[in-house]
C-alpha cells in the first residue's frame, strides 16, 4: 500500500508539489477536452482545504522543437481557475524552475495555488530524469504527490526523479485520489478478481499487446481477442485471411498463446465472423461498402475490418456471466460508424452487466465516451500506455516512487 494525500500530516503552510497529467487536446489554444483537469480536482481541493500551497506541475504534448506557446500550460490556468473558483497563478517561464518560480512559490498564502510551466519544456532533463532538474523541483517543496497516472510508467524528472530529493529533506512522497483510484481498480481487477474474470484486448497489433495477452492468460478466466489483432490469431489458426492486418513475424507466438490458453485450462474466444471491405476507409470516417462473412470464408482480396454479428454476441454472452471484466482496445475501425458496431456491441454489454468493468485507457476510453457508455463503467482508466504496462504486470516508477505505508 502506498502512501495517499491524506497520509500527509500538518499541511498548513506546507509546500506540496503535485505532479498532474494536464496533457489536454489543445485546438488554436482552446482547451477540447478537460477530463484530465476534472480528474486532478478532488486531490488538488483536498490540498486547498487543508492550507497546503499547491505547486502543479505537468508535461503537455510531445515537445519536439523546444518550448513553445502552441504547448504552453497557459491555457489550462485559466480552466483551472475556473473549475477551482480562486486563482492559480501561472508561471510562465520556460525554465519551469527558475526564479519565477521560486519568487512565485515564495509569495503563497496557505491555500494558494501555482502552476508550473511545462516539464517537457526542460527536454531531456525530465525525459531523462536529470538529477539537477529534480532537485531543482524538489527544492520549490516540502512533499509531493503523484497524481498523473498517465504518466506513471515513465520515469521522468517530475514523475519518479523528484522523490529522492523530497525524501533526503525529510518530506513525504504520496499518491493522489486519482492514481489511487487506478492502482486499486486496475491491481485489484488483475491480481484480486472477483471471478469469473473475462479480459478483452483489442486493438490493431499482436506486437503492443505481447506481454498483456501472457499475463493475462495467467490471471483471466476467458480472453477474448478482437479487432486488427484477431487475424494474425486466425491466420495462426490456418485461416486465410485476404487483405486483413496481419504481424506474420507474431505467429508462433499466437500458435504459443493458443496453446498455453489450451494447457492452462482458459477459454480463448476468437471472432467467428466479420465485416469485411475492399479497403481501408479513406479518410477514416468516409463511408464504406462492406458485407459480412465467417472468418473461414473471407475473400482473398477483402480484409477485416470490424467483428461480425455473430461475434458479438458470443462476446456479449460471456461478458454477461462474468464478474470482473477488463477491456483495452477497440474491436474494430470504431472512428468510422459504419464500422462501429462491434466495439458499441461490447460496450453496451459491459454497460448491461452487474460486473466489476474496468476500461484501460487509451481507444477504448474514447469509445466508451464517444458512445456514451462512460457512466455506466465502474473505472475508466486515464493512462493509455500505463494501463497497459499495468495489465502486463510491471512496476510503473510513479508508483514504486511513492513512500510505502
Amino acid at each position: 500500500m502506498k502512501k495517499n494525500v491524506e497520509d500527509l500530516k500538518n499541511l498548513k503552510g506546507r509546500r506540496v508539489l503535485v505532479r498532474c497529467d494536464f496533457n489536454v487536446p489543445l485546438k488554436a489554444g482552446v482547451i477540447t477536452d478537460e477530463t484530465r483537469i476534472v480528474a486532478a480536482l478532488p486531490t488538488i481541493n483536498y490540498l486547498v482545504d487543508n492550507g497546503a500551497k499547491v505547486i502543479l506541475c505537468s508535461h503537455l504534448g510531445k515537445v519536439k522543437n523546444g518550448p513553445n506557446e502552441g504547448e504552453s500550460l497557459a491555457p489550462v490556468a485559466v480552466r483551472l481557475s475556473e473549475k477551482l473558483g480562486k486563482e492559480v497563478k501561472f508561471v510562465a517561464d520556460y525554465n519551469v524552475t527558475g526564479e519565477e518560480a521560486t519568487a512565485a512559490v515564495a509569495a503563497m498564502n496557505d491555500g494558494d495555488v501555482v502552476l508550473l510551466q511545462n516539464t517537457r519544456f526542460r527536454g531531456a532533463e525530465e525525459t531523462k530524469n536529470g538529477e539537477a532538474f529534480s532537485k531543482e523541483l524538489a527544492d520549490l517543496a516540502d512533499d509531493y504527490v503523484c497524481d498523473a497516472f498517465g504518466s506513471s510508467h515513465r520515469a521522468h524528472a517530475s514523475v519518479a526523479g523528484v522523490t529522492k530529493f523530497i525524501t533526503e529533506k525529510g518530506g513525504t512522497n504520496a499518491v493522489g485520489y486519482l492514481m489511487e483510484k487506478e492502482i486499486n481498480f486496475l491491481g485489484n481487477a488483475v491480481e484480486n478478481p472477483v471471478r469469473p474474470f473475462v479480459a478483452i484486448l483489442g486493438g490493431a497489433k499482436v506486437a503492443d499487446k505481447l506481454n498483456v495477452i501472457s499475463n493475462l492468460l495467467e490471471k483471466c478466466d476467458t480472453l477474448i481477442i478482437g479487432g486488427g489483432m484477431a487475424y494474425t490469431f486466425l491466420k495462426a489458426q490456418g485461416k486465410g485471411i485476404g487483405k486483413s492486418l496481419v504481424d506474420d513475424e507474431k505467429l508462433d507466438y499466437c500458435k504459443d498463446m493458443i496453446a498455453k490458453a489450451a494447457e492452462l485450462g482458459k477459454k480463448l474466444l476468437l471472432p467467428v465472423d466479420t465485416v469485411v471491405a475492399a479497403a481501408f476507409p479513406d479518410p477514416i470516417d468516409a463511408e464504406i461498402e462492406t458485407c459480412v462473412v465467417d472468418v473461414d470464408a473471407i475473400p482473398d482480396d477483402m480484409m477485416g475490418l470490424d467483428i461480425g454479428p455473430k461475434t458479438r454476441e458470443l462476446f456479449a454472452a460471456e461478458v454477461a456471466g462474468a464478474k470482473t471484466v477488463v477491456w483495452n482496445g477497440p474491436m474494430g475501425v470504431f472512428e468510422n460508424p459504419i464500422l462501429a458496431a462491434g466495439t458499441n456491441a461490447v460496450a453496451a454489454a459491459l454497460a448491461a452487466t452487474d460486473a466489476i468493468t474496468v476500461i484501460g485507457g487509451g481507444d477504448s476510453a474514447a469509445a466508451v465516451n464517444q458512445l456514451g457508455y462512460a457512466d455506466k463503467m465502474s473505472h475508466i482508466s486515464t493512462g493509455g500506455g500505463a494501463s497497459l504496462e499495468y495489465l502486463e504486470g510491471k512496476e510503473l516508477p510513479g508508483v514504486a516512487a511513492a513512500d510505502d505505508k
